[in-house]
């Protein structure tokens, strides 16, 4: 990953859609780190572990869902999806600006892939 930032949007990206699969406690350090943003440290002592095993456990956690973006490839075909559309209304904007049903239309599947 280019830097820390990019890293923590692409986890929660794929924490999102992968969270059922993960165990609890791997659910629970990873929604800590990346999406609360507590600290190891601060991980630990809610946990009474130590900063290791925390760290340990996010990073294995880490893995698995890049394991599953690997396997399942829900993520990159999400954003994928994204684009298309984003080019569709942008087309349909720009060549058909007063087609209230076509312009209903792309808005329905946006609407769609987001849920």
């Amino acid at each position: 990953m280019a830097n820390e930032l990019e890293k923590t949007n692409y986890i929660n990206s794929l924490f999102e859609f992968y969270e059922p699969l993960l165990t609890k406690k791997q659910a629970n350090y990873i929604q800590l780190y990346y999406g609360d943003d507590f600290s190891l440290g601060e991980i630990a002592e809610e946990y009474d572990i130590s900063r290791q095993a925390v760290y340990d456990n996010i990073r294995r956690s880490e893995k698995i869902l890049q394991q599953y973006e690997t396997k399942l490839n829900l993520y990159h075909s999400f954003v994928e999806r994204n684009q298309k559309i984003d080019q569709i209304q942008a087309y349909v904007a720009k060549a058909y600006p007063h087609d209230a049903e076509l312009n209903k239309m792309i808005s329905s599947l946006e609407t769609t892939e987001e849920e």
